[in-house]
């Protein structure tokens, strides 16, 4: 529309009539000196988009109305938008587009015929239109007129996301998929009647599980400095719609400039976060800008930017063109940071896999699987509840690798509890929470026997070593070289001499005090120690970590994928003593310090190098 705060009360009042031209000039023109858009497709329409991934995007494209101004404009820009959003729709995972309103200047009959070939060219590219207050007048009840005719429901119907209109056609809603899941986008007409609001809201209950994301024209407007307000409209629809669902975790809207956003807090208590976005008052009209909102699933983030693909493609841009290519600053580049599952936790958990049992994670060569649900542990398992010293956790091979608990130094029973935590992936729903630190020394392990077999086992045929784990957050005191797991003895009493020192075990996975892991092994043949060391890792977050050796090598992952500071030198098996393997510690000169801080899950030794997708992690393995 135009500028809010030049002008503030004459928005107030934003529902006047369009002015209707009547004029009747020839659609724009398209620009000579316009460039195609950039990226050479493998395929005529870009190629499919991966929904699976846990990256993607939706675009959004705001007020368009001084490039289809029958009056005299140019429509390129938008042309050229749709094309790169179509070409992009692998390279960039483009999984939907939804324009914001005001498609047009005046929304005569010419105008519109001018948007419907400009949107031509979005292809098979799913998206949504709404109306704004150039498109249109009055609430969504006003009967035809040329938008309706343009962009009512026929024009949807073949998509793919499209789920349905309100009965009076302007407004309408889709969904969408990207991430593995399904998202619900609501396009609503600039002034929703009680009707209109009726039928949001019957679609939000029919679609109860997905998170939506709500589009119109007026919703917020922004100061100079960024910070959004709601509208008299969006007033309206945050008292009636938005606040009390709990699913609306985004709405969007144009109409004003400048661009702000702002973040309010719905009757649940949960964020929701309200962007305007129109850019109408820039160069060319806005030469075109688009917004992409690229979920990141695996971050829990959105990343925002926006730009001109007009612009972009143009080879040698005048100074002016090249300022508005892309814009930055904090309403026009940014992140939103989102938690998905937390966030959507109470209309959409997410679906966990269901615990497996011992026998299907039990491949050929393992040799020792410890799990601390009822599968694993004969003494019944409440979450918080402190683990008894003695209490026993059965190796499930049947190998005879149990391992027992006990209290270091003189720790409290709260050294060590029952959790019902777990990493999503791991086949058991359970976990032991250790509470070690320094000053004083305090902690507890689980040791095999004197007479396990694992105790003298050489692994020169290479060896997996897997384990669940996770770091507290806030990561409270100094817990610097904490073990993991380990072998206990001193490397000099196997005759290895060449590493930090003779009273460090013969292999040892630990915590550096940069948060780094670290796992140590002393080979069978030779007096080395190679080291491999990971990035920092998380806190506050559950990772799987193997150790994989093949005989020759070792290679550690986490979460599935390998770590860049593996040891270059040659290694084979484990210079095991006959001593206990254990976890939640690692000795010194045969003496235990300080414990494990944080949780450890399921954890599992096979007698030969494992490859990614037959680690715990895998589903059906």
């Amino acid at each position: 529309m135009e500028n809010k705060l030049s002008r503030r009360s004459l928005f107030r009042a934003a529902a006047a009539v369009p002015i209707i031209s009547a004029a009747s000039a020839s659609a724009a023109t398209t620009s000579a000196s316009a460039a195609q858009a950039p990226a050479a497709p493998t395929t005529p329409n870009g190629g499919r988009p991966d929904t699976t991934a846990p990256q993607f995007t939706i675009a959004v494209l705001p007020d368009t109305q001084y490039l289809l101004d029958d009056g005299g404009s140019d429509a390129e820009p938008v042309h050229a938008t749709l094309r790169h959003l179509v070409r992009g729709q692998a390279r960039d995972n483009v999984v939907f587009m939804t324009h914001l309103g005001d498609v047009t200047e005046h929304g005569t009959a010419t105008e519109m015929r001018a948007a419907s070939r400009a949107f031509d060219a979005a292809g098979r590219l799913p998206y949504s239109v709404l109306a704004g207050n150039h498109d249109v007048s009055g609430d969504d009840q006003r009967g035809d007129t040329p938008y309706l005719r343009t962009f009512g429901p026929q024009r949807f119907s073949r998509m793919s996301t499209y789920g349905g209109s309100s009965a009076d056609g302007y407004n309408s809603y889709h969904v969408v998929r990207g991430g593995g899941r399904e998202w619900l986008v609501l396009a609503l007409d600039w002034r929703l009647s009680d009707a209109g609001l009726a039928w949001a809201q019957g679609v939000l209950d029919e679609h109860a599980t997905l998170p939506a994301i709500l589009t119109t024209h007026d919703l917020v407007w922004a100061e100079d400095d960024g910070r959004a307000h709601l509208s008299d409209h969006g007033q309206r629809l945050w008292d009636r719609l938005i606040r009390g669902n709990d699913q609306i975790f985004l709405a969007l809207g144009g109409h004003y400039w400048p661009s702000g956003r702002t973040t309010m807090t719905n009757d649940d208590g949960n964020p929701v976060h309200l962007h305007i976005t129109n850019y109408q008052d820039r160069y060319y009209g806005g030469a075109g800008m688009v917004r992409y909102y690229s979920f990141d699933l695996a971050r829990g983030v959105i990343d925002v930017e926006t730009f001109s693909p007009w612009l972009l493609a143009k080879g040698d841009p005048t100074p002016l063109e090249a300022e508005h290519v892309e814009l930055s600053g904090d309403v026009d580049r940014f992140t939103v940071e989102i938690d998905f599952d937390e966030r959507f936790a109470a209309f959409a958990p997410p679906l966990l896999p269901a615990p497996r049992p011992p026998s299907a994670v039990m491949p050929r060569g393992t040799v020792a699987y410890w799990r601390f649900d009822e599968a694993g542990v004969a003494a019944a398992v409440a979450d918080g509840a402190p683990v008894a010293p003695g209490t026993v956790a059965r190796d499930l091979t049947g190998n005879g690798n149990d391992l027992t608990s006990e209290l270091l130094h003189t720790s409290r029973p709260e050294a060590l509890t029952w959790s019902a935590e777990h990493h999503d992936a791991q086949p058991a729903h359970a976990s032991l929470r250790f509470d070690g630190g320094k000053q004083p020394d305090r902690g507890a392990v689980l040791r095999t026997g004197p007479d396990s077999p694992i105790n003298s086992a050489k692994f020169e045929s290479g060896y997996t070593i897997e384990t669940f784990l996770k770091l507290p957050e806030p990561f409270e005191g100094d817990h610097s070289w904490m073990g993991i797991l380990s072998w206990e003895g001193r490397a000099g009493d196997a005759g290895k001499h060449s590493g930090w020192s003779d009273d460090e075990p013969t292999c040892s996975l630990n915590l550096s005090g940069e948060r780094f892991l670290q796992f140590v092994v002393y080979p069978v043949p030779v007096d080395a120690d190679p080291t491999s060391w990971s990035h920092a890792i998380p806190v506050g977050r559950w990772m799987h970590v193997a150790i994989v050796n093949d005989g020759r090598h070792t290679v550690m992952y986490v979460d599935g994928s390998k770590i860049v500071r593996n040891a270059a030198e040659e290694s084979r098996g484990i210079s095991t003593l006959g001593k206990p393997f254990v976890i939640g510690a690692t000795q010194s000169a045969e003496r235990y310090e300080q414990g494990f801080y944080g949780w450890i899950g399921d954890t599992r030794i096979v007698s030969r190098a494992l490859r990614p997708e037959q680690f715990l992690t895998a589903r059906g393995r």
